[in-house]
C-alpha cells in the first residue's frame, strides 16, 4: 500500500497533463516562429499592388497597414488616403445621400457597430466599401446583414477591397466594382491560438473555412473564389481580374445603381 499522502496521485496526473500542454504549446509556438523565419529573411518578391495585373499575373505583395492605394480613375472624387496605413483602424461609417461609406480595417465588433448604424439610418440603398480587410468573422456577419436589409454594394473607382473585405462586397443584392478598383483575396486567419493542441487549431481553421464556403453559397458567389484564397499566403494578395469578378458572380451585370 502506498505511503503517499491522500490525493497525491490525482495531483500527479494533473501536473502531467499541464506539463504535456506546456510542451505542446512550446512546440507549436516554436513551429510558428520557425515558419515565420523564411518570410522575415526572404520577404515576398511579388511586385507591389501599384503594378497593373493581367490574367496569370495577379499575385502582389501585401501588408494591411502598408499598401499603396491605386490611383483614382479620371474624374473620380479624391480620397484623403494614399496608403492603407492612412485608413482608420476600424470601419468608419459616413453617409452621403442614399450611400453609406464603409472605410478602413474591419475590426472585431464592427459587425455589431454596423448593425446599429443601419438601425439609425433610413433610406439607404447602397454601401460603398474601401478596406484593406481585417476580421473575417465580422466581414461575414456584415455581409449577411447587407443581404438581409436588401442593400447593394460597390467598390468605387480607385478604391480597394482586400482580404476579408470581398465578403462584405458579396453581401450586396447587386454588386459593382468601379474602374481601377482592386478586389483581392488570400489565406484567411481565424485566430489560431498556439497554446491549443494542434488538432484543435486545425479544427478551428477547418470550421472557419466551412463558414466561408457556406456564406459564399448563400450569397450566390461561385466557391471557386476559394482556390486563390487558399493558395495565396498572407503576405501576398491575389487581385481578381474583371473576368473572374463576373464569372464567379462577385459583381452583377446590373451593377449597384
Amino acid at each position: 500500500m502506498s505511503d503517499a499522502p491522500k490525493g497525491w496521485d490525482a495531483r500527479r496526473v494533473l501536473y502531467a497533463v499541464l506539463g504535456t500542454q506546456l510542451v505542446m504549446a512550446g512546440l507549436l509556438a516554436g513551429s510558428d516562429v520557425l515558419g515565420a523565419l523564411p518570410r522575415l529573411e526572404w520577404p515576398s518578391n511579388a511586385p507591389g499592388v501599384d503594378n497593373p495585373v493581367a490574367p496569370g499575373d495577379q499575385t502582389r505583395r501585401y501588408a494591411p497597414r502598408d499598401t499603396p492605394l491605386p490611383p483614382r480613375a479620371p474624374g473620380a472624387p479624391e480620397r484623403p488616403y494614399r496608403n492603407s496605413g492612412d485608413m482608420p483602424t476600424r470601419l468608419e461609417f459616413l453617409r452621403t445621400g442614399d450611400t453609406l461609406y464603409l472605410t478602413g480595417e474591419i475590426a472585431p465588433g464592427d459587425d455589431l457597430r454596423f448593425a446599429k448604424q443601419l438601425e439609425a439610418d433610413d433610406g439607404l440603398l447602397r454601401a460603398a466599401i474601401n478596406s484593406p480587410g481585417g476580421s473575417i468573422r465580422d466581414a461575414l456577419a456584415i455581409g449577411r446583414v447587407l443581404r438581409e436589409t436588401g442593400l447593394n454594394t460597390e467598390v468605387e473607382a480607385g478604391d480597394i477591397c482586400f482580404s476579408a473585405c470581398p465578403y462584405v462586397l458579396a453581401g450586396g443584392v447587386l454588386r459593382a466594382v468601379g474602374e481601377g478598383a482592386q478586389v483581392g483575396v488570400h489565406q484567411h486567419y481565424f485566430g489560431k491560438n498556439t497554446v491549443l493542441p494542434a488538432f484543435m487549431a486545425v479544427s478551428d481553421i477547418q470550421a472557419g473555412q466551412g463558414d466561408v464556403m457556406e456564406f459564399l453559397d448563400d450569397m450566390g458567389i461561385d466557391v471557386r473564389l476559394m482556390r486563390p484564397a487558399l493558395a495565396t499566403p498572407p503576405e501576398e494578395i491575389y487581385v481578381l481580374v474583371e473576368e473572374e469578378l463576373r464569372e464567379w458572380r462577385i459583381v452583377t451585370e446590373d451593377g449597384a445603381e
